[in-house]
């Protein structure tokens, strides 16, 4: 096994084994928070390894507790507030090119999710061919509370959940498990974490072996799946509530049926959602349900493409300042200002 690293920090390690390559995110510290050297990097080894005709199959994972917690959105808070919004956009782009690279990829990817999946880390990976995932993982998109939108291909992937439950997740932000990710599509395969290095052995195995098939990457994977089954309270189970509330028009009809609902049962997930969606910026939460309506009858591509022209308005503060102050306040300041003081801003 040969590993190598392209820069100094080895913010992004790759193991490369017959037939297989390893991209290693690898700033655990940072719950692995993508950095704009990450994005090139990876970029530039995923180009490569679709063009090598002895890679069979890629394997993305995270060192540490982390699969990865998103962006690093400080540092594009940093170039904003010293006037250099287009560092922003420069960022954004190349982790969308890299969303887009993996979500067309014509190699096998298997993302092995051990751990925090959040924002960037969620698009780097739900668009994969195969999406593993633990009892350790924590899975949410909680963009809203700073003053952003569910991004990085959320659009699309939120998208095409059941129902309208990738509404209820990019509005609220509520968290999800590994059982719970299975469950609503957004992950593939459930295996303990006790397992996963048995699952990369088997898959060194089967790529070492030649041409390989996605149903038998499938079939390889499902040997180390045992049976899991929802917590009683999981919001997996409450579908048929969230369709009826989340199905609405508008942000401000979905918030005025949750809480007629809340009213009327004791239910936390209730009570967290309305919770949620009066803490951040209402303008954020308009902008999402707007795109994943949208998106529904776009492919990846044009979500991307819609995605990164509503993310530019944001960073230039077309929009509002609600990314700035609700940024700096969580990410920056963090508890000094509450960020729900600091997103004054409120949508007509």
């Amino acid at each position: 096994m040969a590993t190598s690293f392209d820069n100094e920090q080895n913010e992004v390690l790759f193991e490369h084994k017959t037939g297989v390559r390893k991209a290693i995110l690898n700033r655990p510290t940072q719950l692995n928070s993508l950095t704009y050297r990450m994005f090139c990097q990876m970029l530039k080894q995923f180009r490569d390894f679709e063009e090598d005709l002895n890679v069979i199959l890629v394997i993305l994972k995270g060192n540490g507790r982390a699969f990865c917690a998103g962006g690093d959105v400080k540092s594009v808070l940093n170039f904003i507030t010293n006037g250099h919004w287009s560092f922003g956009a420069s960022f954004y782009r190349k982790q969308l090119n890299l969303d887009y690279k993996i979500g067309t990829y014509k190699k096998p990817v298997v993302s092995i999710i051990n751990g925090i999946v959040m924002g960037g880390g969620a698009g780097l990976s739900m668009n994969s061919t195969f999406r593993i995932v633990t009892e350790n993982t924590v899975f949410a998109m909680p963009e809203a509370a700073i003053g952003l939108f569910p991004d990085c291909g959320a659009s699309h992937f939120l998208s095409r959940l059941p129902g309208f439950f990738g509404e209820f997740l990019g509005l609220t932000g509520t968290r999800l498990d590994g059982i719970e990710m299975v469950m609503c599509g957004l992950a593939t395969h459930f295996v303990f974490s006790k397992d996963l290095a048995s699952v990369e052995e088997a898959l060194d195995s089967l790529a070492a072996s030649g041409v390989l098939e996605v149903s038998t990457i499938s079939e390889t994977i499902n040997k180390y799946v045992q049976e899991v089954h929802l917590k009683k309270d999981s919001v997996c189970n409450r579908m048929e509530v969230i369709n009826k509330c989340f199905s609405k028009e508008t942000v401000e009809e979905i918030l005025s049926s949750l809480e007629k609902l809340g009213a009327q049962s004791e239910e936390k997930w209730i009570t967290n959602a309305i919770k949620s969606m009066k803490s951040v910026s209402p303008t954020s939460l308009k902008i999402f349900l707007r795109l994943v309506r949208e998106g529904r009858m776009q492919n990846l591509k044009e979500c991307l493409a819609h995605e990164f022209r509503v993310s530019c308005h944001i960073l230039r503060r077309t929009v509002n300042n609600d990314f700035y102050e609700g940024g700096r306040a969580k990410l920056i300041e963090k508890g000094r200002s509450k960020p729900v003081d600091a997103l004054k801003t409120r949508a007509s």
